[in-house]
């Protein structure tokens, strides 16, 4: 178990060098895990945590501030999940059904337009969309001819939005319904219109927890192949990280590992396209198959231990991936507010709508008001801007680093 000197030490020459190695990082997540597990179900105030999580939460804190000052970001935005049919079986989802069972639905391109324009009149800047593997999600027979055509269809009646959509595991399917390669996909959904790809579907990155948890989905490679090859071609996209779950420490980092390695590969190659921020999902399993609520233990996220893996993952990414966003749906808005104190810079955005989710048993909510997220950011001290999909200061030049 690394010591008290030794773990302060290694936060120390965190903050000087801009980033915590992971060989050092997976000690000190295992010790600060051990130090708070006597406290997991309730949240001291900070001046009252045990001195390790303090070391901790003060140096994300810092090299937040350092590196992207006070300000906290958000976008107004629209999330459109257009189906809940899927063919996959992941061991957490609540969201998905069969085709022709109750619940399950498929929205005709008049509904996606109609909550588009709902978006738009409520001032949002992106329409964020996923939904399930359906594959009977065709046009002429051709899967991608579906999906461009779903862009275009927004594109066209509103050009000025940005478009987020379709996560690598939507990629890796219609690739696989249409034979084609994962570029060829990737080219003609951004020809049609979309903007950025959700860095949805990583869950861990680390292959023995993907069997255990969704052994239907993409494995580790493919992930970031597809990833890869979208910031090649210049569309950035986002990063995740399901937590909370089975995983231990070790994976954690790991997954945090490849993130990094996957934005330096953009960076020294230079591609056009990076990721643009990182979203922790702590595990919410309220509605989930009974198999995973068994193999977890419990139903919703744990705050402080969500709270001490937003640190690290500050203190492993900051010098990589600089913005940092709760999940106010899975936390809540006060437990995502809290997150903005342990490296987050960003409370994301309003979305108006969110299923996937809330049918797992989510309490944050399924829509927050500008002024509700503009209140949480005030009542921190710090000042609220709202920005673009990708980090572009509305009213100000500047973009995602």
């Amino acid at each position: 178990m690394a010591s008290q000197t030794l773990i302060t030490a290694e936060l120390s020459n965190a903050l000087d060098q801009g980033w915590l190695n992971p060989a050092h990082a997976q000690p000190l997540l295992e010790q600060a895990y051990q130090c708070a597990s006597a406290l997991v179900d309730r949240l001291d105030p900070l001046d009252q945590l045990p001195p390790l999580l303090q070391d901790v939460q003060r140096s994300a804190d810092h090299l937040r501030h350092r590196q992207v000052g006070d300000r906290v970001t958000y976008v107004i935005n629209r999330n459109i999940n257009f189906t809940n049919i899927c063919e996959q079986h992941c061991g957490f989802c609540a969201f998905r059904r069969d085709a022709n069972t109750p619940g399950a639905y498929w929205l005709t391109p008049d509904e996606i337009l109609e909550k588009t324009a709902a978006g738009v009149e409520q001032g949002a800047t992106e329409i964020c969309m996923q939904g399930g593997l359906n594959p009977e999600a065709k046009q002429g027979g051709r899967s991608l001819a579906y999906y461009v055509q779903l862009v275009k269809t927004i594109k066209q009646a509103f050009p000025q939005l940005h478009l987020h959509a379709f996560s690598p595991q939507e990629i890796q399917f219609i690739a696989r319904q249409d034979d084609l390669g994962y570029e060829q996909v990737i080219a003609s959904l951004q020809a049609a219109g979309v903007d950025s790809l959700p860095g949805t579907a990583a869950e861990v990155l680390v292959d023995p927890v993907r069997r255990m948890i969704c052994p239907e989905k993409i494995n580790t490679a493919t992930w970031l192949e597809i990833i890869t090859t979208a910031h090649r071609l210049g569309l950035w996209t986002t990063s995740t990280m399901l937590s909370g779950h089975i995983e231990t420490a070790a994976d954690q980092v790991a997954h945090l590992a490849q993130l990094r390695r996957l934005q330096e590969t953009a960076l020294e190659r230079g591609y056009p396209g990076r990721i643009s921020e990182f979203i922790l999902l702590p595990y919410v399993g309220e509605q989930a198959p009974r198999p995973m609520q068994r193999l977890v233990g419990h139903s919703q996220p744990r705050l402080l231990p969500t709270l001490i893996l937003t640190a690290i993952a500050r203190l492993m990414l900051g010098c990589w991936i600089p913005n940092h966003q709760p999940s106010w749906v899975k936390l809540g808005l006060a437990g995502a507010t809290t997150a903005l104190n342990w490296g987050c810079n960003d409370l994301g955005g309003t979305l108006m709508e969110e299923h996937i989710t809330t049918m797992a048993g989510a309490m944050g909510g399924t829509a927050m008001t500008v002024n509700q997220l503009r209140t949480a950011i005030h009542s921190l001290g710090r000042s609220p801007q709202q920005r673009t999909t990708l980090y572009h200061l509305l009213g100000e030049s500047c973009h995602a680093a």
